[in-house]
C-alpha cells in the first residue's frame, strides 16, 4: 500500500500535468482522479477541492524557488550590498521563469494569489526572512547600519513586488524589468547607506501624514 505522502505526490503530479496541458480552470476533480486511479471520494480524502491542489502545487514551487535564493546567498566572496543585488535579480529571474515557460502555470498562481492570500503571504515571509538575514550581515560586517533590519526588508519587499513573479504585475519584456530593477537596486542601496527604513521615521510624522506614508508603501 502506498503511503499517504507518496499518494499526495502521485495526486500532485497529475493535476500539474493536466493544468499544464488543458488549464487550471478546465480541469476537473473527476478528471484527476481518473488519471490517479482512484475514485473521486478517494481523492476528495487527500484534498478538499481543485484549488487545494493548485495551492500544494505552487507551495512547492515557491519553495523551490526559496532553496535556490538561499543558495545564492551561499556565495563566497561577496559583499552585504552585492548579495543584495544578487538577491534580488536572481529572484525576478527565478519568479519569472517559473511563469514564463509555463502558460498554465501562470493561470493557476493567478488564481492561488487571488483567492488564497495567506499562501502568498507564507512565502513572502520566508522571502523576508531571506532579506533579513543580508541585512543583518550588512550591520554586523559594518556595511550598513541599519535600525530596524525586519522592518526595512518589508520596505525593500514592498518597492520590488513588481520583480517578484513580474508578468502579474507588468507586460514588459525581461530586458526592460532588468533595466527598472537595476534602477530601483540602486535607490535601495542609496537609502541603506542612510540607516534603511527606521520605525522612528514613521513615528515621528504629523498625524495627517501617517496615514498617507502607510498607504502608499
Amino acid at each position: 500500500m502506498l503511503c499517504k505522502d507518496t499518494v499526495r505526490g502521485n495526486i500532485l503530479l497529475a493535476a500539474k500535468k493536466r493544468f499544464v496541458h488543458y488549464g487550471y480552470a478546465k480541469t476537473t476533480m473527476a478528471e484527476i482522479a481518473a488519471d490517479c486511479s482512484m475514485s473521486p471520494g478517494n481523492l476528495y480524502r487527500y484534498f478538499p477541492g481543485k484549488l487545494d491542489i493548485a495551492e500544494a502545487i505552487a507551495g512547492e514551487a515557491g519553495e523551490q524557488a526559496i532553496a535556490k535564493l538561499r543558495d545564492v546567498l551561499k556565495r563566497p566572496g561577496r559583499s552585504a550590498k552585492e548579495r543584495l543585488r544578487d538577491f534580488m535579480f536572481a529572484d525576478m529571474r527565478l519568479t519569472y521563469e517559473q511563469l514564463e515557460y509555463d502558460k498554465q502555470v501562470y493561470e493557476m498562481a493567478r488564481v492561488v494569489m487571488m483567492d488564497r492570500p495567506q499562501f502568498a503571504n507564507r512565502i513572502l515571509a520566508l522571502h523576508r526572512a531571506l532579506l533579513s538575514e543580508i541585512l543583518a550581515a550588512g550591520n554586523a560586517s559594518g556595511e550598513f547600519a541599519i535600525e530596524d533590519v525586519v522592518f526595512t526588508a518589508e520596505m525593500i519587499q514592498s518597492a520590488t513586488m513588481k520583480f517578484r513573479y513580474p508578468q502579474l504585475h507588468s507586460k514588459l519584456p525581461y530586458e526592460k524589468l532588468e533595466r527598472e530593477l537595476e534602477g530601483v537596486v540602486h535607490l535601495v542601496l542609496n537609502g541603506l547607506d542612510d540607516g534603511g527604513a527606521g520605525r522612528d521615521q514613521l513615528r515621528r510624522a504629523p498625524d495627517d501624514q501617517k496615514s498617507e506614508t502607510l498607504v502608499s508603501i
